[in-house]
């Protein structure tokens, strides 16, 4: 028997404001305008290149859960002109691109409601992809 094949995985962010939140994705991190779902909206999904980052409204006042670290991390295949475009664009970033002792370069950046999203370039990727 054959088993099924997962195909995407998205991060589920849960933001204060899904129009301000997209408009960040978009104009500071360069993904994909992406739909909204609700009226007002209250869902929106945005992507670059296949990654998908769901944002979902908080439904309930008080503060929103946010990650140890990071909320996602993101493989890319060039951290340093990723993080120009990220600069260029005003993204606050965090923590600026370096080696890591796990083998990736990667680098952080802060959304409007406090998620770290790391973006890394895997040094030595192994046969399945970065990060396997």
């Amino acid at each position: 028997m054959t088993r099924p094949t997962c195909i995407r995985s998205s991060a589920v962010l849960q933001v204060r404001d899904v129009v301000r939140s997209r408009d960040f994705y978009v104009d500071k991190l360069g993904f994909s305008g992406g739909r909204f779902w609700g009226e007002p909206p209250c869902f929106c999904i945005v992507a670059r290149g296949t990654v998908t980052i769901m944002l979902d409204q908080a439904r309930e006042p008080g503060p929103l859960p946010v990650n140890q670290y990071w909320a996602a991390y993101v493989y890319i295949d060039d951290a340093e002109a990723l993080h120009r475009e990220f600069q260029e664009a005003g993204a606050e970033i965090i923590r600026g691109p370096e080696d890591m002792p796990y083998g990736c370069r990667d680098f952080d950046v802060r959304d409007p409601d406090g998620h770290l999203i790391a973006f890394g370039q895997d040094l030595q990727p192994g046969p399945d992809g970065p990060g396997l």
